[in-house]
């Protein structure tokens, strides 16, 4: 029996629908193949580049640099105007040995002995200051705010208030730490950031370091 033409042009219909499905199906695969390519060597150029990053920053050296004030020394007691006692002004602070390269510099002041040095549970934040002039040497006693060097952001202690919040322990003979960091940046506007925010930004950009500690217990 004959094939109808209209049989036949439908089988050569059916089987050019076919080879164009199997191309059509053979080009998705293959790009998706290629994207997935693409993907993961632009995945593992990023993982490339993170871990140079991450092996510069922990290379980066940190210069020591010097830290003191006129009011205490070293390991010196902190006099009674400077705390919850007194006044409740800020040192005077003067520091020295700026690393060539320092764009910033941040404060932290801060007790790792509260509330009780027998038995410290918690650091507690007393004052917050970053991006301090890199040619700033110093803060004056009782500095305002409004005279702070030009530039210098305030970050918040554990009172969540700007500004300095002088020794004031419950119990015991506190260490307080006057911590102060140059960094290669000068870093954005944190908006009153907590210690552990401006710590956070730090990350990487720490290239000189010094502190001060001072000793205080009420009377």
């Amino acid at each position: 029996m004959r094939a109808r033409p209209y049989s036949a042009a439908c089988t050569r219909g059916a089987a050019l629908l076919g080879i164009s499905l199997i191309c059509l199906l053979a080009g998705t695969a293959a790009t998706a193949v290629m994207s997935v390519a693409v993907a993961a060597e632009a995945g593992s150029l990023m993982k490339q580049k993170e871990r140079k990053q991450a092996k510069q920053n922990k290379e980066k050296p940190i210069m020591p640099m010097t830290i003191t004030s006129s009011s205490f020394s070293h390991q010196g007691v902190i006099p009674a105007r400077h705390t919850c006692q007194g006044h409740d002004t800020s040192p005077e602070l003067f520091w020295t040995d700026v690393p060539e390269g320092t764009k910033s510099l941040a404060l932290i002041m801060d007790d790792p002995d509260a509330p009780d040095p027998a038995a410290p549970k918690r650091t507690w934040v007393h004052w917050v200051l970053y991006n301090i002039p890199a040619t700033a040497s110093g803060l004056a006693e009782a500095i305002p705010a409004t005279e702070l060097p030009s530039g210098t952001r305030e970050g918040l202690n554990d009172w969540e208030r700007t500004g300095y919040g002088g020794p004031c322990p419950p119990i015991g003979n506190h260490r307080y730490f006057h911590k102060l960091y140059a960094l290669d940046t000068v870093l954005p506007d944190l908006n009153q950031p907590t210690k552990a925010k401006l710590e956070e930004a730090m990350q990487g950009h720490v290239i000189g370091y010094a502190e001060l500690i001072g000793l205080y217990k009420k009377h």
